[in-house]
């Protein structure tokens, strides 16, 4: 009865439309009142989710996306993919893709992503002659990618989740190889679409313009390898990381490109502390929902149950996708990290599931509800951008939503695309 107060307290609120931390804060508060524990309860956990060191890297990654994102990278990165790949058919889309890869080292954030990226190039396909609905589909499903390169701070959010026992720095190898397959098969799935409505070609501006575009962009490039590199030979922590990436950001938006001014820097900084804000009131609320699951012992009872189904570990990783998929539909990213991470990883991890690979296959999952509706919220960002109704983007994003969900079947059940590069990086 307990459990069913829980999620089903949550599940109403959520439907009223009530935001997802107080749909948590509340479900968790009605539960411990009906199991006669003290509310006090809710308290201590709220302050003790909020209060792990290493969500600290969260706000820090955060602010460090918004400098750059507004310091003028942005233009940057979509100068050097065009250059790279506006040659190939339907050339804008390919370089709206390529862009978001770029952008996601950057930013880290999908939204941030189809925002920073799909302003500048739904707006300029629309005016080339390519269609609303394609030039909005390609951009947010492309925005995908940033979920799984480094800074994303979903991925830190997965490690502070699964309770600091999985590495951040093997968790950003771990979606690298991921982020690159997503990347090939949306350009490819753009190529296809482009051709059958007959779609142009970008001019390819010579070897020297693609040269002075690269070193243009190198600065914001150069974040990624900075966090990755830096975590990686233990030169810092990814803490340390996270707070020298908004240094080296101040240093490339307001030395190297001249673009972050004092009044500019006040509203990057007021943006980033929403969205933290944002961000760690949902951490808060989830941890006592998470230690009330803990409590009412449903991850054992989600083993059992799915052993009591299926015995074969494809089988219950099938059923597990299934079940992220359907969430991902009605919940944000970050409260279904936090809530579906420690019922599903003590299922994964009895399974022989690697948690690296187990949280490649979580955002991926997740990723797809952010395009799916009724709460995808960089579904709702693009066609804001793009100026069309949901109904007109669902009808033909499908051939990219079978893209993104192919990428994530692969990751599921071919385990080298998500470990191989942590394991080489270890030697």
């Amino acid at each position: 009865m307990a459990i069913s107060i829980l999620f089903g307290v949550f599940a109403l609120l959520l439907a009223l439309g009530v935001p997802v931390a107080f749909s948590l804060a509340v479900a968790a508060l009605a539960t411990l009142l009906y199991i006669d524990l003290p509310p006090l309860v809710l308290v201590q956990q709220v302050t003790a989710g909020a209060g792990s060191a290493s969500l600290v890297a969260i706000p820090l990654f955060i602010l460090a996306g918004e400098i750059m994102m507004r310091g003028g990278i942005s233009e940057r990165l979509i100068g050097l993919a065009s250059a790279l790949v506006g040659r190939m058919r339907g050339g804008l889309g390919q370089v709206s893709i390529v862009s978001s890869l770029f952008f996601g080292g950057v930013s880290g954030s999908a939204i941030a992503d189809v925002s920073a990226v799909g302003g500048a190039m739904i707006p300029q396909m629309v005016q080339r002659g390519y269609a609303k609905d394609y030039a909005v589909n390609v951009s947010i499903t492309a925005a995908l990618v940033a979920l799984l390169v480094p800074p994303s701070h979903n991925l830190i959010l997965f490690s502070a989740a699964a309770g600091g026992g999985v590495s951040i720095v093997d968790l950003f190898a771990a979606g690298m190889l991921p982020a690159l397959l997503m990347t090939l098969s949306m350009m490819v799935t753009a190529y296809v679409l482009a051709r059958r409505a007959g779609y142009g070609t970008e001019a390819f501006p010579g070897f020297a313009a693609l040269l002075q575009r690269f070193v243009a962009a190198l600065p914001g490039l150069l974040l990624v390898a900075l966090i990755f590199f830096g975590i990686r030979a233990g030169i810092f922590t990814a803490v340390e990381s996270a707070a020298v990436a908004v240094v080296y950001a101040l240093l490339v938006a307001g030395v190297a490109y001249r673009r972050l001014n004092w009044a500019s820097f006040v509203d990057t900084v007021t943006h980033a502390a929403r969205t933290t804000g944002a961000i760690l009131f949902v951490i808060a609320a989830a941890a006592a929902f998470g230690w009330l699951l803990a409590y009412l012992e449903v991850p054992a009872a989600t083993v059992d149950a799915l052993r009591a189904i299926a015995h074969d570990k494809l089988m219950v990783l099938l059923l597990i996708v299934l079940v992220l998929l359907l969430l991902g539909t009605f919940m944000d990213l970050a409260p279904m990290i936090l809530i579906c991470t420690p019922i599903f990883l003590p299922v994964a991890k009895a399974y022989g599931i690697d948690p690296l690979q187990f949280g490649v296959v979580l955002i991926l999952a997740g990723g797809i509800g952010l395009v799916t509706p009724p709460v995808g919220s960089v579904l709702f960002v693009g066609t804001a951008i793009g100026r069309i109704s949901i109904g007109e983007s669902l009808r033909t994003i499908w051939p990219f939503w079978l893209a993104a969900l192919t990428v994530l079947l692969a990751v599921a059940f071919v385990p080298s695309l998500s470990l191989w590069l942590p394991a080489v990086l270890k030697h």
